[in-house]
Order: C-alpha cells, then sequence, then structure tokens
C-alpha cells in the first residue's frame, strides 16, 4: 500500500491555513463594513482619489456583481469594485478600493515585480493545470524499466511547470503588499481616513493579504512534496 504522508505532512497544514485565511478576510471585511468613515465617502471615491494623486485619467472605475470579486483588469484599464465596495462608505470598502487603485498605479507606471508577474500568467496557468498531473503519471510508470525514460521526462517537465507556477505565487506576495502599502500612503497623505480608520483599513487588506501568503505556501508545499515523492519512489 502507498501512503503519501508528504501530502499529510506538508500540503495538509497549509490547506488548513488557506481555510482559516478565508475565514479571516471574510470575518475583517464584515466587521469593519459595517463601520463608516467619518468623511463619508465611497469605495468608488476613494479608488479615484488614488488615480487622480497619480494623474492617472486613463483608467475607468465600475461596478461588478458579487461580493470580493474585485479587481484591476489591465488589459481594459478597469477598475472594478463589488456591490459591498463599489457604493459603500465603510472602511473595509475603501480600503479594498484604493488596494485595487493600488494595481493600477503599479500598471501605470510599469512597476517591475507586476510586469514580471503579468509576463508569468500563461506559465502559472498551464503549470498549475498540467504540471502536477505529468509529475504524478511520471512517478506512476516510474517502476516499469520500460517506461524509465518516458517517466523522467513526464516528472522533470511536470517539476518544470510547476515550478512556474510556483514563481508566479511568490512574485504575487510583493505585488499585493505593495498595492496595499501604496493604498495607506497616498489615504494618509491625503487625510482621507484618520489614524484610527487607516488601522481598520491595515487589518482588512492583512487579513487578505494571508490569503496569498497561504496560496504561496501551498503551492512550495505541493512542489517538495512531488519532489520527495520522486525521491522516494527511486
Amino acid at each position: 500500500m502507498f501512503f503519501d504522508y508528504y501530502y499529510l505532512v506538508l500540503v495538509v497544514p497549509t490547506l488548513i491555513l488557506s481555510m482559516w485565511a478565508q475565514f479571516k478576510v471574510k470575518s475583517t471585511f464584515n466587521k469593519y463594513s459595517k463601520i463608516s468613515c467619518s468623511r463619508k465617502i465611497t469605495g468608488s471615491d476613494a479608488a479615484a482619489l488614488l488615480l487622480k494623486a497619480h494623474n492617472i485619467n486613463n483608467v475607468k472605475i465600475e461596478a461588478v456583481r458579487g461580493a470580493l470579486t474585485d479587481h484591476y483588469d489591465p488589459s481594459s484599464k478597469k477598475v472594478r469594485l463589488s456591490d459591498p465596495v463599489y457604493g459603500s462608505t465603510s472602511i473595509a470598502a475603501i480600503g479594498v478600493a484604493a488596494h485595487e487603485a493600488g494595481h493600477a498605479i503599479q500598471h501605470a507606471t510599469r512597476w517591475s515585480p507586476l510586469v514580471m508577474r503579468s509576463t508569468l500568467v500563461p506559465v502559472a496557468n498551464i503549470g498549475s493545470r498540467f504540471g502536477p498531473i505529468l509529475a504524478i503519471i511520471g512517478l506512476f510508470i516510474s517502476g516499469d524499466p520500460a517506461y524509465d525514460s518516458l517517466s523522467s521526462m513526464l516528472f522533470t517537465i511536470g517539476i518544470l511547470l510547476f515550478t512556474g507556477a510556483v514563481v508566479f505565487y511568490l512574485i504575487t506576495l510583493p505585488v499585493e503588499f505593495n498595492a496595499s502599502n501604496r493604498a495607506i500612503a497616498i489615504l494618509r497623505a491625503n487625510n482621507v481616513l484618520n489614524e484610527k480608520e487607516l488601522n481598520g483599513v491595515k487589518s482588512v487588506l492583512t487579513a487578505a493579504a494571508l490569503t496569498y501568503v497561504a496560496s504561496a505556501l501551498t503551492a512550495i508545499a505541493s512542489l517538495v512534496r512531488l519532489i520527495l515523492l520522486s525521491r522516494r519512489r527511486r
């Protein structure tokens, strides 16, 4: 019987962390979505303020359906804000909107980590989908001498593809952290929020950042697991 204890020891803890991070971001957002900012500006107002602070006039701000579906679309140059964010005056809404505007600023200034991450998107999509599959197939046929060459080739290709996905997850971390830091700095510089309100924004964005950290750790753990499985089966 083959028991994959590497999955149990390496991957399962990161999956638990991911579930906790998702719970944390939702509960933190819900907490601060009930607290309105003193200046009564909306999420869309906050995003517009950040863009104006960097003289960015070619990015549109529009509403998108759903909750926590906020994102910046570089291809159409649009900051899309979800229903609980776009027209809300809550601290949570302002924090999320400002963060997405931070990505628009990164794009406008061609911030190098964002450019690198954008370049890796196709590699990450292919690597995360097919990398583990090819590696596992290679591992399962490795016991047959007739397929040694094919097994080695499939495993190597799979690992290389998945490594590209892992690199993407790692580069995502500074991109997300920087967008949050830009948001907080501009909100503070323009006196949009007081320090107590800014602390609330930090809590919301820190909780959101945990989801990216958890994803990166899961990807790293999965890569290490595949490599260790290869050595174990040999």
